[in-house]
């Protein structure tokens, strides 16, 4: 009898573990976030799961492939500094696939299994790096497909402790991206054979009180902590959109373009912030814009010639997550700037500038005063006056990184 009872334990110990080695693995959720140099995308699932991970051309995708998965209301609609959008497809039996259009070229860095901690439940992280064309497409193919027996170095295996979705409260993952050091490119306006405006009355370049101004705010955030960039630091003359590749290249998480501004009427005075936007907020912006973006005729290239579909893809590009930042930054660097400037009635201004149109890069363009306006002109050519600016500006940008909406992406 006793004989019995044992087997008889064993074959129920057998059914039951069949029954849940082989039963479906539950999709729960799907995530998509930035990281400096491209993207994660995050699968809550009940257990581990086998995957496959690859690259498509034309379009180009990365597919996930998971095996006898359940997928339900998933949100599919996202989109990121790579990623456009996404859609689930069903393959043979109960096997589904995951499809990411991709906005730029990127490769997989690495995709892992992470276990249940502290009550959250298994992971499958996928990391996407942006890359050039030609580092992309040598990735297409059989040989380049990434699956649960795919080695990474060690340095890439300790993500697990990263910023985003690892950690064991929302507290943590914003205390963690605040920590990272953050990269800020100035673009100093102007420079070279464009001096931009001329003083009325001292006859003051732009360019030279843009440089020190940039020159300035550069040494201050870094003394803060904070990791900054010019993209001119002497008086050479850079095409605008040369300025923000740039930006792209130090992948940077802020960008402001810095300028003095000049008006018919001499008794104009003011600071303003602008952000980009297809149709400008009033004439003035307008007309400011038309001014600044014919800079780069200058140089003997006009990049202002866009076809309309290129334009359209940047304005849509530029109008998703950062152009929300980008506005958040702007109201910060406005309300910060009230309580030791003079602005201009609406300070916050919509253009269409060039310059701002770097579609995964949040920025905005501070004028700094009327270089047409006396009294303007004296102060913007003092170091005094610069450096109140400065630091009202370096508050605004503690204030943005410290949102936590902008801290935890």
């Amino acid at each position: 009898m006793k004989f019995l009872l044992r087997w008889y334990f064993v074959l129920i110990g057998l059914l039951l573990y069949s029954t849940s080695a082989f039963a479906s693995v539950n999709v729960q959720n799907m995530r998509v976030g930035n990281q400096s140099d491209g993207a994660r995308v995050v699968f809550d699932i009940s257990q581990s799961i086998n995957y496959r991970v690859f690259l498509l051309d034309n379009p180009k995708r990365v597919v996930v492939d998971l095996d006898d998965a359940n997928i339900g209301a998933l949100k599919t609609k996202v989109s990121n500094q790579v990623i456009l959008n996404s859609r689930v497809g069903k393959m043979s039996g109960n096997d589904k696939r995951v499809v990411f259009d991709l906005s730029r070229p990127a490769t997989v860095k690495k995709a892992f299994m992470i276990p249940p901690q502290g009550g959250q439940s298994w992971r499958l992280v996928v990391d996407l790096e942006m890359v050039g064309e030609s580092a992309f497409k040598s990735k297409i193919g059989n040989n380049h497909i990434v699956t649960n027996n795919t080695k990474f170095s060690p340095e890439e295996e300790k993500s697990e402790s990263s910023w985003w979705s690892f950690g064991s409260s929302d507290e943590a993952k914003v205390d963690n991206k605040i920590n990272r050091k953050r990269i800020i490119v100035l673009d100093p306006g102007h420079g070279g054979k464009d001096p931009g405006a001329i003083g009325a009355y001292a006859k003051t370049y732009e360019k030279n009180v843009t440089l020190a101004m940039g020159k300035e705010l550069k040494q201050l955030l870094q003394n803060k902590g904070y990791v900054v960039y010019l993209t001119r630091e002497s008086d050479i003359f850079i095409p605008l959109r040369q300025r923000t590749k740039i930006a792209q290249k130090y992948k940077a998480d802020l960008f402001m373009s810095i300028h003095a501004d000049s008006a018919q009427n001499r008794n104009a005075t003011g600071l303003s912030v602008y952000t980009l936007s297809d149709t400008a907020s009033d004439k003035e912006a307008a007309a400011l814009a038309e001014r600044e973006n014919k800079a780069d005729i200058i140089g003997g290239i006009d990049l202002g010639g866009n076809t309309k579909e290129v334009n359209d893809i940047l304005i849509s590009l530029s109008q998703t997550d950062t152009r929300n930042k980008s506005s958040k930054y702007a109201t910060y660097l406005v309300q910060e700037m009230s309580k030791s400037v003079k602005l201009v009635k609406n300070t916050h201004r919509f253009a269409g500038f060039a310059v701002l149109k770097a579609p995964d890069v949040p920025a905005a363009l501070l004028e700094m005063g009327y270089l047409s306006n006396r009294t303007e002109e004296a102060n913007l050519r003092t170091s005094s006056y610069r450096k109140k600016l400065a630091e009202s500006v370096a508050r605004a940008v503690d204030r943005y990184f410290k949102d936590p909406e902008i801290a935890s992406n």
